[in-house]
């Protein structure tokens, strides 16, 4: 179950947030407006390609999880977990520092018949190279529903979920 819950928590986030690849060069135009993420946690890795963002970093933007969630999206877990991004995380970027930051992360796993629900806020994110590549620093998301078999919260390590905007 600590399996679970990690992994929806790192889910939303990346989900928001949770490796994708992007045009390189600090006068790059991305013309898509989309995002992949991937985020690891244990045994199971949770990925999705080409979600919808409404608009193009370092402009502020969001994350669309009805283009992440299927049936529009693709965001798939392996092994016996399945993830839910709950909200549409709102990400501001700060080209000077290389970080971004999302606002809130909200993210269910479910695994059998347990679901947790976690949040997190404030998620930071540190760019990778010259690309629109970012990797998680460490966050803790808490518990906002759940049964007693749910962790009361989960640490996603550094590096754990990355995205990528093109």
């Amino acid at each position: 179950m600590r399996r679970t819950a990690k992994l929806v928590a790192v889910a939303a986030t990346a989900a928001a947030m949770a490796g994708w690849s992007a045009a390189a060069g600090a006068a790059e135009t991305l013309a898509d407006q989309k995002v992949d993420g991937t985020i690891i946690v244990g045994d199971s890795t949770c990925t999705w390609s080409d979600a919808d963002t409404s608009a193009n970093p370092p402009d502020s933007l969001t994350i669309d999880r009805d283009s992440v969630n299927p049936p529009g999206g693709n965001l798939t877990c392996s092994g016996d977990i399945t993830a839910t991004l709950n909200n549409d995380p709102a990400m501001d970027f700060d080209d000077a520092a290389g970080t971004a930051t999302a606002d809130l992360v909200d993210i269910t796993a479910q695994q059998s018949f347990v679901s947790c629900r976690y949040q997190a806020t404030d998620v930071m994110w540190d760019r990778q190279g010259t690309a629109r590549d970012y990797a998680n620093r460490s966050f803790t998301a808490g518990l906002v529903s759940g049964g007693f078999l749910c962790p009361s919260s989960q640490t996603i390590n550094t590096g754990d979920a990355t995205l990528s905007f093109h």
